[in-house]
């Protein structure tokens, strides 16, 4: 007798009690029982994703006359309520499932066939309909690229565009404002604040350029390889029909692979893409630690910058504010340098005609994504757009800097160059005053050789 609050579904394994609400069948909710591991669900743009895979595959089945129209009507229209996140709620299946996200390719085929079966008033079969003239191993590797494809070009390229952009308005503000600068984390030659901020932009512009690099192969699918890649129970001409309706949707330059068996078998390409996006994070990584390097202090430490102010930073010690933004950057870089070694591992384990990590890969490779995208954003308009250059603190370490003895090198010689530094440094005192007693030079000459300013521009002054 079903419990109150459920009702009994059947599949090939026989019967067994659902929720009375859900839209879902036996099959996710086999799932749902056999998988209470994370629970971690398939990302937003996954679900979305694969919402516009059964959208196209319809259209398709449609378009060849193996669908009729009141089917694939009420399947396309199922299919959008499903894109637009209307039914979220309704994909239960926890990453931690079936190798070949079987349970996911399922969940989708459920929801989508008992919205359309009300819609219609007559029966969609989840599998013989929804699922016609696929296999979970091709769908799935498919709704990788799909949703990669998406999200990289919706949401991560924009923001790293928006950051290398804010990046490049301030170094243009910042071309007067010259600092020591640091190799080794010790004071070295000066630079403008202009050069150095000026190379954070060109890191992430090639990181647009890494990332854009892959698209080519991600637009690739493997739509229409079906069980093993031979194509069996598909249409000969489903993967043409079914990448050129989804491109159509999405507006991206979708087709379909030209070699199936490498599309079901292995995940290269969400490889590759999450190596592009290791870098861009180490490059994240690389512009926060300079942001907190550069702002901290503010007595005791170099204090070059300051940081918006955007909460209290301590429990116990008032006053106190921290790098709060860059901090964030850190650690969301770490996370994406690590979903890149899962996603490594995923990739190896294609044995044979399937790989069988893919929802793992999937959700990493989304949340790297994700993660880059969001705090992209957050370092630009949080942090770079309004921090403060404190001019006196550059200025007050330029004056003491020993190393601007450089300068005199092909004057005076490296020897006596190292001297004079020497004597600087112990004494605390400017280098133009330790030179001007140390050489024959007049005032006025070095000035001329050590200006801050005039050493950015690097070479030899004739």
């Amino acid at each position: 007798m079903t419990k109150k609050g459920f009702r009994t579904e059947s599949d090939s394994m026989g019967e067994l009690e659902v929720p009375a609400e859900a839209l879902w069948g036996a099959q996710t909710q086999r799932a749902v029982n056999n998988f209470p591991i994370s629970g971690l669900r398939m990302p937003r743009a996954f679900i979305r994703a694969l919402g516009l895979v059964k959208w196209a595959a319809a259209a398709a089945n449609r378009e060849l006359g193996l669908l009729d129209d009141a089917r694939a009507d009420a399947i396309q229209s199922a299919a959008e309520e499903v894109i637009s996140g209307r039914h979220d709620a309704q994909f239960p299946v926890d990453v931690f499932q079936t190798g070949s996200g079987t349970s996911s390719n399922m969940n989708a085929n459920e929801v989508i066939a008992g919205l359309a079966t009300r819609r219609l008033g007559d029966t969609v079969h989840p599998n013989d309909h929804v699922n016609m003239g696929q296999s979970s191993n091709d769908v799935i590797p498919t709704t990788i690229h799909v949703s990669a494809s998406l999200e990289v070009n919706e949401r991560l390229l924009p923001a790293l565009r928006h950051l290398a952009g804010t990046i490049e308005r301030r170094a243009g503000e910042l071309s007067d404002s010259v600092k020591t600068g640091r190799t080794h984390l010790m004071d070295a030659m000066p630079v403008r604040m202009e050069q150095s901020i000026g190379s954070w932009a060109t890191q992430i512009r090639r990181g647009c350029q890494r990332v854009e690099a892959t698209l080519p192969r991600l637009y690739g699918l493997a739509q229409g390889g079906t069980a093993v890649g031979t194509g069996i129970n598909a249409h000969e001409q489903f993967a043409a029909s079914f990448a050129a309706h989804l491109s159509e949707k999405t507006g991206l330059e979708f087709r379909p692979n030209e070699d199936s068996f490498e599309s079901l078998s292995t995940q290269d390409t969400a490889v590759e893409l999450s190596g592009q996006l290791k870098v861009v994070a180490v490059s994240l990584m690389k512009i926060a630690n300079d942001l907190r390097w550069m702002n901290s202090g503010p007595l005791a430490g170099l204090s070059e910058i300051t940081l918006p102010a955007l909460q209290p930073g301590s429990s116990i010690m008032p006053g106190k504010i921290n790098p709060v933004i860059p901090e964030a950057v850190c650690m969301l870089s770490a996370q994406v340098i690590g979903n890149d070694e899962t996603i490594t591992v995923g990739g190896q384990s294609g044995n044979f005609e399937l790989n069988v990590m893919l929802p793992v890969i999937a959700y990493n490779l989304l949340q790297s994504i994700e993660l880059l995208a969001n705090g992209s954003t957050q370092l630009a308009d949080s942090a770079i757009r309004d921090f403060r250059v404190n001019e006196e603190n550059l200025r007050e370490a330029l004056d003491k800097n020993p190393i601007l003895v450089t300068a005199l090198n092909p004057v005076i010689g490296y020897e006596k160059g190292a001297a004079i530094a020497k004597r600087a440094y112990a004494e605390g005192r400017p280098i133009l005053e330790v030179a001007k007693e140390e050489t024959d030079l007049s005032e006025q000459e070095l000035q001329r050789l050590l200006d801050p300013k005039e050493l950015t521009r690097g070479g030899i002054k004739g």
